[in-house]
């Protein structure tokens, strides 16, 4: 690829396009109508530090003398200087990917829109590059994977998108420099290259601050994603937030918007304030807001509670529960949020059983309660019950312990949606924010009901009083969430 005219492309189109890379211009460019009906998109991390099977930051813990990793690597695979991160790569064959079928699984499961990881922090691309031979087109699987589940995905009528997490490149394999594993002469289009020293991470802003040479290069390979694939939906990790990358940031935002009109618009993810309000739609990394909230906004996180990539190492591969993670996704949707949840393929391309488990739970919980998530907007009240979500990022680690006393509400045109978080033994439901209220109690709900339903078993017997709806589910139990439909006058 001719790089200087690659560049010069991106700044015609944004010199005559409706958006400049000005953050006021960016403003102005809106969450297109058609992300506000998303509800569940599904993330894949997936990629060469798969096969190591540890975790997704293997490739720099690796390098770390004395660490845990390093010492695995040692006792596993030799000195990191003869057996480096990039001999995993001839390992990465995905040679039982079967895009098809996960697209079917995940659009099953009642996924609307789907992101897998591009590039991962280690620098190699799941998909045809023309920058760099690094590439799973030229190397590993010898396919373009990420291009093969789009297509795919896109055919059982999910919304594109693709993750980004390229700019931590810059620090990422720092140490193994630091332990001369690859030398000082390392130049633009050598795999580890820059591999300069990590930020600190109380200080996101430390030296060495990346060069225009290595932010020039992220500007071209985001660029290069948009143009191969057009994703509708683009997720970045953190580390966009250094104010050396800002305004390739800007320019990259502004070519994004201007060249994805044509497509119907499209949406930037980020975390950690990387972008001012109101440009693009914030994410929470494995966690969740308390409250409702008025903007867009999106949760990601994973069926596994300590890992995002496959991973064979004891307490790593903890799975949470089918009921779990609806629970995430009915918590998440009632506040006005977007769940992105995560799988970990295998490095031969499977899902692994408990994967599979979890996305055919989905299904039949979603065949029966989809009209509680999709189509749905937020209520007047959210939830009622004594579990408390704990906000913020990494709040996720243990299981909640929802009880029958917890509720999360949608609503959809004449229909309010009460879900029960756990379905009570002796079948009986009791909603205190669907009580009867009179003038007294205002603005409490005064609404008039017509039928209560439970969802996978029908009409119920049903009171109210002015302490709450009182349902009878009868003979009803399940071991997942409970929807109660209510359609009032």
């Amino acid at each position: 690829m001719d790089r200087l005219k690659y560049l010069q492309e991106i700044d015609r189109v944004n010199r005559e396009g409706k958006y400049q890379p000005t953050w006021d211009s960016l403003a102005k460019h809106p969450v297109p109508d058609w992300y506000r009906e998303k509800r569940l998109g599904i993330f894949l991390h997936w990629g060469v530090f798969s096969v190591p099977a540890y975790h997704d930051w293997y490739a720099r813990n690796m390098y770390i003398k004395d660490s845990e990793e390093y010492k695995h690597h040692l006792e596993r695979y030799g000195d990191p200087k003869e057996f480096g991160f990039k001999d995993f790569i001839p390992e990465f064959k995905m040679e039982h990917f079967d895009p098809q079928l996960w697209a079917k699984l995940f659009r099953e499961a009642g996924a609307d829109y789907i992101v897998p990881v591009a590039e991962h922090h280690d620098g190699f691309q799941n998909y045809k590059s023309e920058l760099s031979h690094w590439n799973a087109a030229e190397m590993g699987p010898h396919r373009d994977i990420m291009g093969d589940l789009l297509l795919e995905a896109e055919r059982a009528g999910m919304t594109l998108g693709a993750s980004t997490h390229r700019v931590e490149h810059w620090f990422f394999l720092g140490h193994g420099r630091e332990l001369g594993c690859f030398g000082d002469e390392m130049k633009l289009g050598d795999y580890e290259w820059p591999a300069m020293a990590e930020a600190n991470h109380h200080d996101l802003y430390s030296e060495p601050t990346p060069t225009d040479e290595f932010l020039t290069d992220w500007l071209l390979r985001c660029c290069e994603i948009v143009d191969r694939y057009h994703p509708r939906i683009l997720y970045f990790d953190w580390w966009i937030q250094h104010s050396a990358v800002k305004p390739y940031l800007r320019r990259f935002a502004a070519y994004y918007f201007n060249r994805m009109e044509e497509y119907g618009g499209c949406v930037i993810n980020y975390k950690h304030d990387a972008m001012p309000f109101g440009i693009g739609v914030p994410d929470i990394e494995r966690g969740q807001f308390a409250e409702a909230k008025p903007f867009l906004w999106q949760s990601d996180t994973s069926v596994m509670r300590h890992s995002w990539c496959y991973s064979e190492q004891p307490g790593k591969a903890v799975f949470k529960t089918p009921a779990e993670v609806i629970c995430d996704l009915v918590d998440v949707v009632c506040k006005n949020g977007r769940l992105l949840l995560n799988f970990g393929p295998k490095p031969d391309g499977a899902l692994r059983e408990k994967e599979i488990e979890i996305l055919q739970a989905m299904a039949a919980w979603m065949k029966v309660n989809d009209e509680a998530i999709h189509g749905t907007t937020v209520w007047r009240i959210a939830q009622e019950g004594p579990t408390k979500i704990q906000e913020g990022q990494f709040a996720d680690g243990a299981a909640r312990g929802y009880t029958s006393e917890d509720f999360r509400f949608t609503c959809n045109g004449s229909r309010v949606y009460a879900t029960c978080l756990k379905c009570p033994e002796d079948g009986k439901l009791h909603i205190k924010s669907l009580r009867c209220a009179d003038a007294s109690h205002l603005p409490l709900w005064h609404g008039v009901i017509e039928k209560v339903e439970v969802l996978g078993a029908g009409e119920c017997q049903w009171s109210r009083d002015d302490e709450a709806l009182h349902v009878d589910m009868g003979g009803f139990r399940s071991d997942m969430p409970v929807v109660v439909k209510v359609t009032t006058d």
